[in-house]
């Protein structure tokens, strides 16, 4: 294959995986082409790229899935080539072959091994056929799957056929469940891989995930980058991902990675795939299948490795042989990485979107952020939740660790919740620095980590929570619009020598008996209190408090409440003697009126489950809400009435606005 120029490469994607394959385009002197929906023209990838090109509004149909417009945006732009990243179009073999038609290179796998690795039903068949095991499971129609379902021990695992990163995958414990979890999988498989197709197989109880990184050319070299431990799980996501897996045995190691190599072999694979595999508790492993794109978790292996993946991909996409053998691969220490999410692990996992009001990340030798953003924004509701990656390289794994805790701790995201302090917890969680682990380790562990969780945060003392928030209060209007030193202007504290912060709903009082340039002293109900200001630059507030220098981040939110990041955490503080009217408390009474039912968060109702003048009982699904990715059932809490229902399948709704009344 004679090699072909690659001058400038549109990417087809968004978020942090765009951003990172710009910034290698950008190390390679290639011109790099962004694409937008009209929600994302601030969007980091697109100020990053060289040139931008507008995808319009509406849903993802519209936009980033628009094939035609992919395509018209890089012959517009005269790019030589398209890197579709992971998600959107990177597995839709239709973006393959349209580039092809249109002379464009595609930094991928050719279109018939992703049609092919694309249906996991085929994958699994040619998985048999080389003798590579698979778990036991049915294939056909939804009514073929139902009149062989006496074949199957439960518990069972519904996947989508065309599908991947969790979606349309659903658990049956009970045979009696199973038809209405095939028809909810193909409903979700339909919307986002529009195919419905599904099949069943058995459950592995307590396995883990583990998968391995191949790279291959179009001169017949395949080579493998190891392996990634991809265990720790929530609804079906991954969330931490290491690398050497501290679970296998050299001997399984070996085998496992020769078993990847094989099947990329027998399907004649080409560029950078990933080959995934359920492990039991005997360390027996079952092919699960191929994914042909790059991976979110990628930059694991490049950690440990060196290599740049994506640099690979384009090369290989270019038609020349890769710059590395299999003896060249000389994995270095141990590799970490922790995705952070907009989202609320004490409410579900359910997704935040909103505003960022401060970003900062960390500083720190041997960690590397990939990320979407850069500094305050939106995010939004219409996509996946996904901020950015941690990642954390060391020379062992206890290392490793110890570092992703400093880097969590100096990761500063303020403005929504996110899982970052979740994540924390669950590294320092005993089981899992010993490996006691496996995919339902988050279900099973889940009450002791937000009890860890809440124990940090009450572990923190809140008088110096509240001393931090009264000096970024007295000064941020100095700090934010350069105004005269608020410590001289008449009458701020003449009415106010009395306080009360509350920080996270703990009442603080505050007697204030000094103040001048830049220092405040007094009583913290029964404490003495000094807390002086050395310097504050980009939401970093640099302290003395009681003697200590402290570093903290402050922003305020749209409520006009202060957000304090104290030692890692974020807390919520606000005076509670001044007035604030942009208070909105309408949205927890209706919450907490289980007559009222509204939206978990902002999103679109995709189906509604009752009518008014239904009696439902406790536990039934009346509603599902879609956001972000995410189906959200909205469950009766008991037996009632409907009756009324506020809103019709199709419609968006936002978490404040009424979905249904029930009655007794």
């Amino acid at each position: 294959m004679n090699a072909k120029r690659i001058n400038k490469v549109l990417v087809a994607n968004r978020g942090e995986i765009a951003v990172r394959i710009i910034k290698t385009l950008r190390r390679l002197h290639i011109a790099s082409v962004a694409v937008f929906a009209d929600n994302d023209a601030e969007a980091l990838h697109r100020r990053l790229a060289d040139e931008a090109y507008p995808l319009g509004e509406g849903m993802l149909k519209d936009t980033y899935l628009n094939i035609q417009k992919i395509i018209d945006a890089a012959l517009d732009s005269g790019a030589d080539a398209i890197h579709p990243g992971y998600g959107f179009l990177s597995e839709n073999p239709e973006l393959a072959e349209a580039c092809a038609s249109n002379n464009l290179i595609f930094i991928g796998p050719d279109a018939e091994v992703i049609r092919l690795m694309g249906n996991k039903i085929a994958a699994r068949n040619i998985a048999i056929k080389e003798g590579i095991p698979v778990t036991f499971g049915l294939t056909g129609s939804k009514e073929e799957i139902l009149m062989q379902s006496s074949k199957m021990p439960y518990p069972v695992l519904i996947k989508a056929a065309a599908g991947g990163g969790g979606k349309g995958m659903h658990i049956v414990w009970r045979k009696e469940d199973l038809q209405e979890e095939l028809e909810r999988a193909s409903r979700e498989a339909e919307k986002y891989f529009a195919d419905g197709t599904v099949f069943v197989e058995q459950y592995i109880e307590n396995p883990r995930h583990i998968e391995v990184q191949v790279l291959a050319d179009h001169h017949g070299n395949i080579i493998h980058l190891h392996e990634r431990e991809c265990t720790i799980q929530r609804r079906y996501q991954k969330i931490i991902e290491e690398s050497p897996s501290p679970t296998l045995t050299e001997e399984k190691r070996q085998q496992m990675l020769e078993t990847a190599v094989k099947l990329c072999k027998a399907i004649g694979y080409r560029n950078a795939g990933t080959v995934e595999f359920l492990v039991d508790k005997d360390l027996n492993f079952y092919f699960l299948e191929i994914n042909t794109r790059i991976q979110v978790e990628h930059p694991v292996t490049e950690m440990r490795t060196g290599i740049d993946i994506v640099e690979e991909q384009i090369r290989i996409a270019r038609g020349k042989e890769m710059g590395w053998t299999q003896d060249m691969i000389q994995p270095q220490g141990h590799a970490i990485e922790l995705r952070i999410y907009a989202e609320n692990p004490e409410n579900g996992f359910l997704p935040t979107p909103g505003k960022v009001t401060a970003y900062h990340e960390p500083q720190i030798r041997g960690a590397r952020v990939d990320s979407s953003i850069d500094g305050p924004c939106t995010i939004s509701e219409a996509y996946d939740p996904m901020i950015a990656k941690l990642v954390c390289h060391a020379k062992n794994r206890q290392s490793a660790l110890e570092t992703a805790q400093r880097a969590l701790k100096e990761f500063i995201i303020q403005g929504l919740t996110t899982n970052k302090a979740y994540l924390w917890e669950v590294i320092k969680n005993a089981d899992f620095v010993e490996n006691r682990i496996d995919t339902g380790f988050c279900a099973s562990h889940q009450d002791g980590l937000l009890k860890a969780l809440n124990d940090s945060r009450d572990n923190l003392n809140a008088n110096d929570i509240a001393a931090s928030f009264l000096m970024f209060d007295c000064c941020k209007r100095q700090f934010e619009h350069h105004t005269e030193n608020v410590w001289e202007e008449i009458g701020y504290w003449r009415f106010h020598m009395q306080l009360t912060v509350d920080v996270e709903g703990n009442k603080v009082p505050v007697c204030i008996n000094d103040a001048g340039a830049g220092r405040i002293k007094g009583m913290m109900g029964e404490a003495p209190f000094k807390v002086e200001f050395i310097r504050y630059e980009n939401n970093q507030m640099k302290i003395m408090l009681n003697g200590r220098a402290e570093t903290v981040y402050c922003s305020v939110n749209e409520e006009q409440k202060t957000i304090v990041n104290f030692h890692g955490l974020n807390f919520t503080c606000f005076r509670t003697d001044q007035l604030n009217d942009t208070l909105d408390y309408a949205c927890k009474e209706t919450v907490n009126d289980k007559s009222k039912l509204v939206s978990p968060m902002p999103g679109k109702v995709v189906k509604i489950n009752v009518k008014e003048g239904d009696e439902v009982d406790e536990g039934m699904i009346m509603m599902v809400v879609e956001a972000m990715k995410m189906e959200n059932n909205i469950v009766a809490a008991g037996k009632a009435k409907v009756k009324r229902i506020f809103v019709e399948e199709g419609q968006m709704v936002d978490n404040k606005l009424q979905l249904l009344e029930l009655e007794s």
